[in-house]
């Protein structure tokens, strides 16, 4: 753990931290925190993919964010300041390893460290401006044009196959499963793809770049 946390901070704050936080490890799938759970603990994330989500009351999840190594969660850091529970859900797409702050050596820090109080918030700065454009998108983006990006980002350059279900896109795009397959159909009767079960195999990057750019 210190040799990743030496790679994001000083040496001094590097060690105040390795003595502090608490190593945390979980399985893909795993669930890390879930709504109305309380928060007791800032994590930093040091190796593999965790996925936001938040579920609204009509039941359609869309994923927030994703964090990677490097990162910490902001709606943890929001959580922690205000005293908050938990509004989202928080889930390891990868085997995780993080390092857990408590709640008290976190608050210390935030007072005390000047470059752990900045990393705090210039990663919830940077978060917060990916939410607002997160909510545009969403709102005002035509959901042919947001598809076609999210499968030309998904696809590896090498094989064009992306393991996603119907599901997964959806609330990736904060949209229904039904909306996102029933446009994967019309992308599929323009040979732009061909749908497998699990999977979806891009036929014509050049087509769905070009939906994108209009």
């Amino acid at each position: 753990m210190i040799h990743a946390l030496r790679n994001l901070f000083d040496a001094e704050l590097a060690e105040t931290l390795a003595k502090a936080a608490q190593p945390v490890s979980a399985p893909t799938g795993a669930q890390l925190f879930a709504p109305g759970a309380p928060c007791r603990q800032f994590l930093l994330l040091l190796d593999g993919v965790v996925r936001v989500q938040a579920l609204a009351s009509n039941g359609r999840e869309i994923v927030l964010y994703r964090i990677y190594p490097g990162g910490s969660c902001v709606v943890t850091t929001s959580c922690l300041l205000g005293g908050l529970a938990y509004p989202a859900t928080g889930i390891a797409e990868t085997p995780i390893q993080a390092a857990a702050l408590p709640t008290p050596t976190f608050e210390r820090l935030l007072a005390e460290s000047p470059a752990f109080r900045n990393f705090v918030f210039s990663a919830y700065a940077t978060r917060l401006t990916d939410l607002v454009a997160r909510i545009e998108e969403v709102a005002l983006e035509r959901i042919d044009a947001r598809l076609a990006r999210l499968l030309l980002r998904l696809a590896p350059p090498t094989s064009n196959i992306i393991e996603r279900t119907h599901q997964d896109l959806a609330a990736d795009l904060g949209s229904a499963r039904e909306v996102v397959s029933r446009q994967l159909k019309t992308f599929e009767q323009s040979g732009w793809v061909e749908l497998q079960r699990g999977r979806i195999h891009l036929l014509d990057r050049d087509a769905l770049e070009t939906l994108v750019a209009d």
